[in-house]
This record gives structure tokens, C-alpha cells and sequence, in this order.
């Protein structure tokens, strides 16, 4: 019998959706790479604010762009990620990122930059890989083998997302309305940014995460990894047997 063929999935959605718990655990279950991609954009918002760099201006983000290197680890159980040569895994996480990184991402070389990087490591993952992000199913890789887009309520993704922010200190957020408004805010920019907008794939399968365990959307997502991994194999499967 055939291996099982190498997949490639791409997890879109929103904030607070679940995208890294849910994409991290399948790629463990399924013994695939990992990619944060969003990581990747706050790593290099991080950098840029370390390095004097105005945020708000876009004409100083696009020119620093190419300047960090962002090196992404793959392996589910243990993700990092570094901004020349520096662990950016915690502060990646502070209030501060994430008020810049909006803006940082919007801007077109950022985002060529970091698409050329998501490319080159999908495309090395020879045993396959689950990406998470905003655009992947849509811009990064759009011939995925699979698609999924997480979907779940604002009071639910503001309390998962309130959860996993920290300030400066390390200490954690407690104002639920005010994430509530601040992923709202970040929904709202990076739907309506000019490049790679966030929005669900014509070919995604919409999961709502709202009333689900984690458990749940991961099992869900699996069978449809498996699916996907069992359609890619059949073709070659006949055509094996039609060699005999």
C-alpha cells in the first residue's frame, strides 16, 4: 500500500477563532510542519518597533521590510519564532504588537516579503503542513490541497483572545469589552486592506467554532485532512493498479 501523499492546508479566519490551537493540534495528530504565519507579520511588526521605526508611517515600514530575518520553526509541539536571530515568541504577544501589526501587514512589501517566506516553507514541508493565517487559501496558496475557514462569535473570540494577550509586564488583559472592540477594529483593517484582504476562499470549508471544544474542531478538521489526503491518493492508486 501507498503512503499516505504529503498534504498542504490552509486555516484562515479571524482572531479568537481558534486558528493556532486547532492548527497546531492537527498538525501533531497528523504528523505534518506547522506555520504561524501570523507570527511571521508580528515578528516583524515587533522588530520594526524596537528599531525605531514608525509604524504609522507606511513609506518607513515598506523601506525596512526587507531589513529583519524572520525565521519560523515548523515542528507543532514546540513553534518559535525569531526577528534576527532573537526569540520574538513572547513579546510578539504584548498589546503593543498588536495595535501596530494591522498596520504593518497592510503594507504591500511587508506582505511580499512575508508571502515569499510562507511559500518557501510550504514548499519544503515535503511531508506537508498546515498554515494558519488570513490570506492563505486566498493569496499565499491558493492550490491547497484543503481549505478551512474558522468562523465563531465576537463575545467568543474576544473572551479566547483575551486569554492569550499580555501587556509589556506579562501581565495578563482583563477588560473583555475592550478586546471585543479591539478585534472588531482588526477585523475591520484587515478585511478592507487593499493586499490579501482577509476573506474566505470560494473552496473553503466554513467551520463555526462558537459552541465547539477544542477537541471538537480538531476532529473535525482531521477527518477533513484525511479526506482531502484520501482523494489526493486515489487517482494514483488507480493508476498503480492499472500498471499491474
Amino acid at each position: 500500500m501507498s503512503a499516505t501523499p504529503a498534504v498542504i492546508v490552509a486555516i484562515d479566519g479571524p482572531s479568537g477563532t481558534g486558528k493556532s490551537s486547532t492548527s497546531k493540534a492537527v498538525a501533531a495528530r497528523l504528523g505534518l510542519s506547522y506555520l504561524d504565519t501570523g507570527a511571521q507579520y508580528r515578528a516583524i511588526t515587533w522588530w520594526m518597533l524596537n528599531n525605531g521605526v514608525d509604524t504609522a508611517d507606511a513609506d518607513a515600514v515598506a523601506a525596512a521590510a526587507g531589513k529583519p530575518s524572520i525565521v519560523s520553526g515548523t515542528d507543532p509541539l514546540s513553534p518559535a519564532i525569531s526577528a534576527d536571530g532573537a526569540d520574538a515568541s513572547g513579546p510578539i504577544r504584548t498589546q503593543e504588537v498588536t495595535a501596530a501589526v494591522s498596520a504593518v501587514s497592510a503594507v504591500p512589501e511587508v506582505r511580499e516579503r512575508i508571502t515569499g517566506l510562507q511559500r518557501t516553507i510550504a514548499a519544503e514541508a515535503r511531508g506537508g503542513i498546515v498554515v494558519e493565517g488570513r490570506d492563505i487559501g486566498t493569496t499565499v496558496l491558493p492550490d491547497a490541497d484543503l481549505k478551512v475557514f474558522l468562523t465563531a462569535s465576537p463575545e467568543a473570540r474576544a473572551a479566547r483572545r483575551n486569554g492569550e494577550l499580555k501587556t509589556a509586564d506579562g501581565t495578563s488583559v482583563s477588560d473583555l469589552a475592550a478586546t471585543q472592540q479591539a478585534l472588531t477594529a482588526r477585523d475591520r483593517a484587515d478585511s478592507s486592506r487593499k493586499t490579501s484582504p482577509l476573506k474566505k476562499a470560494d473552496d473553503a470549508v466554513e467551520v463555526d467554532t462558537t459552541e465547539l471544544t477544542l477537541e471538537q474542531v480538531v476532529e473535525c478538521v482531521v477527518t477533513l485532512v484525511e479526506k482531502a489526503a484520501a482523494g489526493k491518493e486515489g487517482p494514483a492508486q488507480d493508476r498503480e493498479k492499472a500498471a499491474r
